[in-house]
C-alpha cells in the first residue's frame, strides 16, 4: 500500500468538499489515472462526479496527463475541468 496524494479543482473541489486527500492504494499492479479515477467514485462521497464530469482533464506530478497514464508510488495527481480559473 501506497499513498498517493490527490487535488481537486474548480467545481470538483466544491462538489467533493475538500481541494486535496491522500488515498492509500494498493501497488500490487500497475495503476493508470482511469483505474484511480475509478476507485475514488467507488468511495463515494461526492465523488461521482468524477465519472461524469464532461471532458475531466488530470495532470501527474504538475503535467498534463492522459486517462491511461501510469501513476507511481508518491505521485501526486490532480482532478479539474476543462477550463479553470485562477
Amino acid at each position: 500500500m501506497t499513498a498517493i496524494k490527490v487535488l481537486y479543482f474548480a467545481g470538483l473541489k466544491e462538489k467533493i468538499g475538500h481541494g486535496a486527500e491522500t488515498i492509500t492504494i494498493p501497488f500490487d499492479q500497475s495503476w493508470t489515472v482511469a483505474m484511480l479515477r475509478e476507485h475514488l467514485v467507488s468511495l463515494g462521497q461526492g465523488r461521482d462526479c468524477l465519472a461524469t464530469q464532461k471532458n475531466l482533464k488530470s495532470a501527474v506530478n504538475h503535467e498534463l496527463a492522459g486517462f491511461d497514464s501510469l501513476i507511481l508510488p508518491g505521485c501526486e495527481v490532480a482532478f479539474f475541468p476543462p477550463v479553470t480559473g485562477g
